[in-house]
């Protein structure tokens, strides 16, 4: 299951998302405006994100964000299963568990999710760190 990372600015274009379903991770170092945030949510809502993990700051709201753009692509009606995106958010919880989670949680009942993209918001990329620390949580029992 191939694991990447992607460091998130709204200074920078957004990154190319894999064609095959996936798990997001989204570890929120910073705040960013609420319309930022709707346009990831949209982006993500768009790709084949089929599980959206929120960890860090404000990660209720992104969660909340993910649920709307969702319903808002089918326009507030049925959304097939094999397109529904589970949600959850991790707060007050270290960032190790909700990695953990992840990776060995986080899976549709519909569809087989193929990999997870690490999604990192913050001032500067921590492209090692973060995916060293994605490492060590699946290595915790």
């Amino acid at each position: 299951m191939p694991v990447t990372y992607h460091h998130l600015s709204p200074d920078h274009a957004l990154p190319v998302l894999p064609a095959d379903p996936f798990r997001a991770v989204l570890i929120a170092d910073r705040r960013v405006a609420p319309e930022w945030r709707n346009n990831i949510a949209t982006w993500l809502a768009a790709s084949r994100c089929l599980y959206f993990i929120a960890w860090g700051t404000d990660c209720e709201a992104w969660h909340d964000s993910i649920d709307c753009a969702n319903l808002e692509k089918f326009d507030y009606g049925e959304i097939p299963d094999e397109r529904f995106i589970l949600t959850t958010w991790h707060d007050n919880e270290p960032l190790s568990e909700a990695l953990w989670f992840a990776g060995q949680c986080a899976s549709h009942p519909d569809v087989s999710i193929k990999g997870t993209v690490l999604l990192h918001l913050a001032e500067n990329q921590q492209e090692k760190r973060i995916l060293q620390a994605f490492e060590q949580a699946q290595a915790t029992s």
